[in-house]
């Protein structure tokens, strides 16, 4: 998510400026679906190469898009992805935090996991190298899995346990779990879909169908060494559970409530996230980091109380 502030105007008016305009936000939309060089953005929206690029370099200075240097058929081509799925203008940043004050989060590492079952294809990268063997289940308890910026498998599931502490006793609003992911193939598939499902305290809160493997360009975080050919960056999702229903993204997934959890009086809140063996579309899960892929975050819960 890109936020912006008020007390940054020269940073907001550029990100204003590119979005008002018809034709940049229909270049946006084309790059929800993939990646695009200049030329094909311009034939999909029947437009002049010329204006295209214009409206590319706006975008490009407002931080809402990237774009590479690609080798074409004649010299090098300007390849453009979408850099963020979401926008925050905050116009009133102090009426912002009122609302905010009555929320606890802890940002949990990907490697943290304290049970899991999986299959390959499987494995795990930090900044500096692949940590495990790849393909190698019984290799996800190796004490340096907790160094991990990036786990993959096929199918199963890891387990993260987020400690609740004094909220064990707080009226709890509502419950969310924050992080960036994608779909698990070989090398990557950017239309390679996978239902991914969710379960806080051993309850299914729900399966969303994540699109791809995404690759094609560079991750804004990865490190240098990781392989161009490989998964490259995942979505930034959020899992949520209130009084009236579970949601991913505020999009209802069903029916499951903050009492169907059984919060009250525990010690810590389990988070297990994988791929089931009765999946319909079983395209295993990348978990990105905070210094892997697009998204400077770990795994963030996020707790909203009342006083």
């Amino acid at each position: 998510m890109l936020k912006l502030s008020i007390h940054k105007p020269e940073e907001l008016a550029k990100v204003a400026h590119a979005l008002s305009s018809e034709v940049r936000i229909h270049i946006l939309q084309l790059l929800n679906n993939r990646n695009m060089n200049i030329i094909e953005i311009a034939e999909a929206l029947n437009i002049p190469v010329s204006t295209a690029a214009s409206n590319i370099r706006i975008l490009e200075k407002s931080g809402l898009i990237l774009t590479e240097l690609h080798p074409g058929v004649r010299g090098v081509m300007k390849v453009c992805s979408r850099n963020f799925d979401d926008v925050l203008m905050a116009l009133n940043p102090e009426t912002h935090a009122q609302g905010n004050k009555n929320k606890f989060e802890i940002d949990m590492p990907v490697g943290h996991f304290v049970d899991c079952e999986v299959h390959p294809t499987c494995g795990m990268a930090n900044t500096s190298q692949m940590i495990i063997p790849e393909d190698h289940p019984s290799s996800f308890f190796q004490p340096n899995r907790i160094t991990a910026q990036l786990i993959w498998f096929r199918k199963g599931y890891v387990e993260y346990k987020f400690p609740l502490g004094a909220f064990n006793k707080a009226e709890i609003e509502s419950l969310q779990f924050s992080l960036e992911l994608c779909s698990e193939a070989p090398r990557y598939d950017n239309d390679w879909p996978s239902d991914i499902t969710v379960c806080v305290n051993d309850t299914e809160i729900g399966t969303w169908m994540c699109p791809g493997d995404f690759g094609g360009r560079k991750g804004r975080l990865n490190p240098a060494w990781w392989p161009e050919n490989s998964t490259q960056f995942g979505m930034l999702k959020t899992w949520k559970v209130d009084r009236s229903k579970s949601s991913v993204d505020d999009v209802p997934i069903s029916d499951v409530t903050l009492v169907d959890l059984n919060i009250s009086g525990a010690d810590f809140i389990s988070f297990k996230i994988g791929i089931k063996s009765d999946a319909v579309h079983k395209g295993g899960v990348n978990l990105f980091g905070k210094e892997f892929g697009d998204f400077d975050q770990d795994i963030k819960m996020t707790i909203c109380y009342s006083d």
